[in-house]
């Protein structure tokens, strides 16, 4: 099923109304962000230069229609999970954002008019999952991370493995600063993953480290983790990326790959940089080797 030719299609949502006003994760003071009279500003410049970034590499976009009173609707990584045309709804843990499932889900009925998408699907009741924030698929392995603890739950792992057939791993985060999966393990179009070990239990850790290979394993330190430096977008041999250490950038050009740096210091003070500020819709997995389902790892 999957194309190398096929071209890299991402769903985006300008920041008309990004602002930091609540808070559910560490980094966010509505305070701080009150008193800077250039932060949407800021805000802006950096989400267009990420956008200018991905149509240089090659990539399709589609957008969210921005919404008043909704400022984290900017980050559509947390929108849903997508893989082979299928679209799994998020469900968010915080009023504050459940007031996005709405209009997110009208964002993909209008998609699947198109032909952009096959199927819009939503959770059975009772799970909750944030997305590919939290629900990342591993191309390489043919595998999804699912993160749970701050943000997703556990359960929500069977759902996911029922819907796509994949194997989906469950992997505890343990550090509130890293509340989904995508703050804190990033796989890459090589096959390598960059990973902060902080961000997890040892369980998750020993997760990690049966189905990585050692040669494969990038990891990061606090420093890098800070950054979100594990929170880039990987479109081919290139990736974009808001900052990181020179280790980090000199460990991934050895690797073959380009570093493409667009800072995202004003997305920093809600939590999110550039892979927040995706999703991609254009995902597929290996073919199935059997009809029956795969199995979730907890």
């Amino acid at each position: 099923m999957r194309n190398a030719a096929v071209r890299p299609h991402f769903l985006m949502c300008r920041p008309e109304h990004f602002s930091v006003s609540y808070v559910i994760n560490p980094w966010m003071d509505p305070d701080g962000w009150a008193r800077d009279q250039r932060a949407h500003l800021a805000a802006m410049r950096e989400w267009n230069a990420l956008y200018d970034k991905l149509v240089e590499l090659g990539a399709a976009i589609d957008l969210v229609p921005p919404a008043s009173g909704l400022p984290d609707l900017v980050f559509t990584a947390n929108a849903a999970v997508v893989l082979d045309r299928r679209v799994l709804l998020s469900r968010f843990r915080h009023p504050e954002r459940q007031r996005e499932e709405p209009h997110y889900e009208s964002a993909f009925r209008a998609l699947q008019a198109r032909g952009v998408v096959d199927e819009v699907n939503s959770l059975p009741r009772g799970f909750i999952l944030e997305g590919a924030g939290d629900c990342v698929f591993d191309a390489a392995r043919d595998l999804f991370w699912i993160g749970y603890g701050p943000r997703s739950d556990r359960s929500a792992a069977a759902p996911v493995a029922d819907m796509f057939a994949r194997e989906v791993v469950a992997l505890e985060l343990a550090d509130a600063r890293f509340y989904h999966m995508d703050t804190a393990l990033c796989p890459l179009s090589g096959g390598e993953v960059i990973y902060l070990p902080a961000a997890f239990t040892p369980a998750g850790l020993r997760e990690i480290h049966a189905r990585i290979d050692p040669k494969d394993r990038i990891e990061i330190g606090i420093d890098d983790g800070t950054l979100l430096a594990a929170n880039a977008v990987c479109v081919g041999r290139t990736i974009l990326i808001s900052a990181a250490s020179e280790r980090l950038c000199e460990d991934l050009r050895r690797r073959s790959y380009d570093i493409a740096t667009t800072p995202l210091g004003s997305f920093l003070r809600s939590g999110g940089s550039a892979f927040c500020l995706t999703l991609r819709l254009d995902r597929s997995s290996v073919p199935a080797l059997a009809a029956a389902p795969r199995r979730a790892v907890a």
